[in-house]
């Protein structure tokens, strides 16, 4: 009885002092600290990965997104993206009983003075998916949802490099 009456009162008090001490896990708020205070993005307009990461950029208060490459201090340039879907399993009868789906998105950084900051990095993210002939809207919706979750997911992951660029 003693020892787990002092094991409770340990772990509470780790957990006490370190909520006083402040300590958070990096980019925990959502907060990133970019080592740039203005950055042009290169994505169409009618881009929703590029409207998602304007909303994440514009919720610091540091970064201004820039409408002209030359009044920004880095550039953002997306050399591809794509989405994809392939057949991951079969049933018996040889029809489709899982996809895989894949997000692709391929891009670079560079400063005003044309140099790069960070170099062509791929990020492909995949989901799995059961299909079901039964439920075929049920499926195109879920699988919208996921393409939209792998969306946020590219964001936040586009987010951590830009933050950790070494600024030259």
């Amino acid at each position: 009885m003693n020892t787990i009456v002092v094991r409770l009162l340990s772990t509470v008090l780790v957990a006490a002092t370190l909520a006083g001490c402040g300590f958070q896990l990096r980019g925990s708020t959502g907060q990133y600290n970019m080592p740039f205070q203005s950055i042009y993005l290169a994505f169409p307009e009618t881009s929703p990965l590029g409207t998602e990461l304007k909303r994440n950029l514009r919720a610091g208060d540091s970064v201004r997104i820039e409408n002209d490459a030359s009044k920004a201090q880095a550039l953002f340039d997306v050399l591809g993206e794509s989405r994809g879907k392939s057949i991951l399993s079969l049933n018996s009868l040889g029809r489709v009983r899982e996809y895989s789906l894949s997000y692709t998105l391929v891009f670079r950084v560079r400063d005003a003075n044309n140099r790069e900051l960070l170099g062509p990095t791929e990020i492909t993210l995949r989901r799995n998916i059961a299909f079901d002939e039964s439920q075929v809207l049920a499926k195109e919706s879920e699988e919208q949802m996921l393409y939209r979750d792998m969306q946020a997911d590219l964001v936040q992951q586009i987010m951590r490099r830009l933050a950790a660029i070494k600024p030259l």
